[in-house]
């Protein structure tokens, strides 16, 4: 369940303001009924001011009194205080500025440890561009000489989870040999026989 902003100074205000129990108090707020307890004791947080979250519109005035009338309800927070989840949007990954200097060197892990990658996974994992990953790979990099081969995730440029999902979906791209090629050589070597056989006397 969502909590109200700065739960502590909330519970306060309840206990000061309202006849709501200690549990009540207690299962909006996140905090224990004895902590409550100590709230309406004077023994925590003495000096805080109280917040009500009547006013900041996180709790209605009709759900406050329905609680207050019946101590076993429990009071549920205003549906417009509940944050709208941050939806991601796909696009570029952000880099932040301190971080971008590692990038050829994730790169050149990359291209070393695990080369069934393409530019686009990579690209896409790390948030580049495959001109740099050319340029790593074929050594023309203008900071080709202190590149040096450095975990991704270390430098915190992707998730374990990213790279093992970029991996297994790069190892699933790959086509098996087919067997046909393996028994090619002998069946050849079995028509030369065949054919020298036919041409003995």
């Amino acid at each position: 369940m969502a909590l109200p902003l700065m739960p502590k100074a909330t519970a306060v205000w309840l206990v000061e303001n309202t006849s709501l129990t200690f549990d009540q108090i207690g299962e909006f707020c996140g905090l224990h009924p004895l902590e409550v307890q100590a709230i309406a004791d004077g023994e925590v947080a003495v000096q805080m001011q109280g917040l009500d979250p009547v006013a900041n519109g996180q709790l209605a005035q009709e759900e406050l009194e329905r609680c207050q009338k019946d101590p076993n309800a429990r009071l549920k927070i205003s549906d417009a205080a509940v944050p709208v989840p941050v939806v991601k949007h796909k696009g570029p990954r952000y880099t932040p500025i301190a971080k971008r200097q590692d990038k050829p060197d994730a790169l050149a892990w990359l291209l070393k440890t695990h080369p069934e990658l393409s530019d686009a996974q990579i690209s896409k994992l790390i948030g580049t561009t495959k001109p740099t990953i050319q340029a790593v790979r074929d050594r023309t990099h203008w900071n080709s000489p202190n590149i040096k081969p450095r975990h991704p995730v270390a430098l915190g440029l992707c998730t374990l989870a990213e790279l093992e999902e970029a991996v297994a979906r790069a190892n699933r791209g790959k086509k098996a040999k087919p067997v046909e090629l393996d028994e090619a050589p002998a069946e050849e070597e079995s028509y030369a026989a065949g054919s020298e056989d036919t041409a003995a006397p």
